[in-house]
């Protein structure tokens, strides 16, 4: 049997908030089919998943122990490590959102694969070196041997709080998009996949995170790939494709308008995407936890520079396929027609539509879509595990405690917050709106959070009262721009204009006018509201850096001598290195003259 997705266009109605003047229309009835063998292939990519889990959990580690669950017992290879940082860095919002945001808004997005080579340089100069050498369980252990133990714990609780927030919204994604072509009822996919993945972590600790995400990873560039060709020879051509999307205004690169206050612009996507990455990769605890797992600090930097690579390889592909999507519906849009519901859903409904006759193809591409969830899932829980034992639950337990029982406790962990995550999801199913401002918090603590880290790394000076007062403004600001810029948005106040759309192709009986609405906006809307999203982190960051130095120019320094130069980035150590030697010579020298006895004065 095949479940049908059946789309049904008669009698719609076309007035939205966008478009206007519309006709009464007659659409063909179209049908979209998921058939066996596409379950066949969504099942199987789950299967290898759990399995994967089930060895490392029972046969594939060498010792019951934290350093094993967490770290991998330090005897991981790169490959699966730099794959593991690809798929847990695109997740199934990436898969549908950026092509998306090609179709509605154009190629400005592509820009960020110049952002990954930006960040990987500065990763790798600045970031990665101090945790490497340090070799931290987690990364807020770095506050609190910089700072103190005040510092580390309120990071570690922005960090919790943020990934609880944003696990559910990448389960409930890519579950929305199965339940479309499938029919099945969204709750039992989220908690089936969820119950799965906190599974095989909960299980395998940090081997199975990394050889799962490879797994996961190849499914992701399989299926991508294949829709590729596919739509392509479908197109007639990457030629054809690009004279398509250049008509339509979609080829958009060079938009050097400096106003922060557009949705998107050249320096916007790469200043904002930078560091928004410098935090999600160079800071995030899953993230550096991958790197610790490598045994030299050579294959962490080819791993991260594989991880850049494959980055911009997958933003590539899933921005062609934005191209692709744009020459299919150029003429018959399927968000106007209200063949699909939500923007998110077009590239599902693009593969149904050009892969009907392709068995398997689908379902090989839904199973990308929740390989890259499931792979952001169990890095974050695997990460969520190890800064939730570090810095809530190993100051209270006893130094005499095995090895076996602190696993024990991880596991628990991952699962306790596994089950928050699942319900979770109930509540965002329920709240739809909050989907937006979900992902906006990324703003409200990424910069904070990246401002602690390069605070502490870049500036000696820099002491906990600094960097407390730092954060803590940072965060209530961001929070204010983000709740703000959010109400405004849902209250209709401030509406982001996307590029123009057609239905002159599509098969209807009756002529459709369309004309788009000129998207203003109301001069009630406070201006900092109208910030670019994608310059939250870069904001919340300099108003950290900015605080924190002030408050600490202003109060008593720290003890250099009495801190491990390691905990500077390596330009910065250098100088700290040589103060201290000129610090202990001039030390040497006064401690000499003590000794030495007063001229004409015997001893």
């Amino acid at each position: 049997k095949q479940i049908c997705f059946i789309i049904k266009l008669k009698n719609m109605d076309f007035t939205t908030d966008t478009y206007e003047n519309f006709t009464t229309d007659t659409y063909d009835e179209k049908k979209l089919f998921f058939g066996w063998l596409d379950f066949v292939f969504f099942l199987l990519m789950l299967a290898f998943s759990t399995l994967i889990g089930i060895y490392f959990g029972f046969w594939g580690k060498k010792e019951d122990s934290a350093k094993e669950y967490l770290h991998g017992g330090k005897t991981m290879n790169t490959l699966p490590v730099a794959v593991s940082l690809v798929s847990s860095t695109i997740s199934g919002i990436t898969i549908m959102g950026a092509p998306t945001e090609i179709y509605r808004f154009g190629t400005l997005y592509w820009l960020v694969i110049v952002c990954a080579v930006t960040m990987g340089i500065c990763i790798n100069y600045f970031y990665l070196p101090v945790f490497y050498e340090l070799q931290l369980t987690s990364t807020y252990e770095y506050l609190e041997l910089r700072f103190n133990h005040r510092v580390r714990v309120m990071a570690s609780v922005l960090y919790t709080i943020g990934l609880l927030l944003y696990i559910p919204i990448v389960v409930y994604v890519p579950a929305l998009v199965f339940s479309q072509v499938s029919g099945l009822n969204i709750h039992y996919i989220t908690v089936g996949t969820s119950v799965l993945c906190i599974f095989y972590t909960m299980l395998g600790g940090l081997k199975a995170v990394v050889w799962t995400d490879f797994l996961q990873g190849l499914v992701m560039v399989v299926s991508s790939v294949v829709v590729i060709i596919l739509g392509l020879i479908y197109a007639g051509g990457f030629g054809n494709v690009w004279e398509i999307n250049q008509q339509g205004g979609r080829i958009r690169f060079f938009e050097m308008n400096p106003s922060p206050f557009i949705r998107m612009s050249f320096w916007i996507v790469i200043i904002g995407n930078t560091f928004g990455w410098l935090n999600g990769v160079g800071v995030n605890q899953s993230m550096v936890q991958k790197f610790m797992s490598l045994p030299t600090y050579a294959r962490a930097q080819r791993s991260l520079l594989l991880c850049v690579f494959g980055i911009i390889i997958f933003k590539t592909i899933s921005c062609i396929t934005g191209l692709l999507i744009y020459a299919k519906y150029h003429d018959c849009d399927p968000l106007t027609t209200k063949a699909v519901t939500r923007p998110d859903q077009l590239a599902t409904y693009y593969v149904l539509d050009i892969a009907s006759s392709v068995p398997g193809l689908p379902g090989l591409f839904v199973a990308g879509i929740f390989s890259a969830s499931l792979s952001t899932m169990s890095s974050c829980l695997n990460s969520l595990g190890a800064t939730f034992f570090e810095d809530f639950v190993r100051p209270y337990i006893k130094k005499s405690v095995t090895d076996e029982t602190i696993s024990k406790i991880l596991k628990f962990v991952v699962v306790l917050i596994g089950a928050i995550c699942i319900l979770l999801v109930f509540i965002v199913d329920k709240l739809g709106s909050i989907l937006q401002l979900s992902m906006s918090l990324h703003g409200v603590t990424g910069g904070p959070m990246l401002g602690l880290f390069t605070f502490g790394m870049f500036y000696p000076r820099g002491n906990v009262k600094g960097a407390l007062s730092g954060s803590i403004c940072s965060l209530l600001f961001m929070g204010w721009i983000v709740f703000g810029a959010q109400t405004a948005i849902a209250r209709g106040h401030f509406k982001q204009p996307f590029l123009p759309t057609s239905v002159e192709g599509c098969n209807t009986n009756a002529t459709i006018l369309l004309s788009q609405i000129e998207d203003t906006v109301q001069d009630e809307v406070f201006i900092l509201f109208k910030l670019s999203f994608m310059y939250y982190t870069v904001i919340g960051l300099i108003v950290m850096l900015v605080v924190a130095i002030i408050v600490s120019h202003f109060t008593e320094p720290p003890d250099l001598e009495k801190m491990n130069p390691a905990c500077f980035t390596p330009i910065v150590r250098k100088y700290v290195e040589k103060h201290l030697k000129s610090i202990k010579k001039k030390t040497n020298e006064e401690t000499e003259l003590i000794k030495k006895p007063l001229n004409g004065i015997s001893t």
